[in-house]
């Protein structure tokens, strides 16, 4: 199974970053979605349970902005740790 990292950096890509999380789970793929250095931005209804859906399929969220941990349930990362993640990966994203 391919690992695919997806790294939010700007935040006004960040629904196409979770659609995009999403469309890689469907294909099989282990898929690991980090919000860097900002905070989620316009949570909505639909992004909302966009997130819920990504938790359903066993997607991972990891942010290294605290709020985002403690307000959305992202699983807190520092840089080191999200750098090895990114090493372990087949495929990273960019947003």
């Amino acid at each position: 199974m391919k690992k695919i990292a997806v790294l939010v950096k700007d935040p006004h890509q960040q629904y196409e970053a979770l659609r995009t999380s999403l469309g890689a789970l469907l294909e099989m793929a282990e898929v690991s979605m980090f919000v860097l250095d900002h905070e989620i931005a316009d949570m909505d209804e639909a992004y909302s349970e966009n997130m819920e859906f990504l938790d359903e399929m066993e997607g991972l969220r990891f942010s290294n902005n605290q709020v985002n941990v403690d307000r959305y349930g992202f699983q807190p990362a520092n840089l080191a740790e999200i750098g090895d993640k990114i090493r372990e990966s087949d495929i990273v994203i960019p947003f």
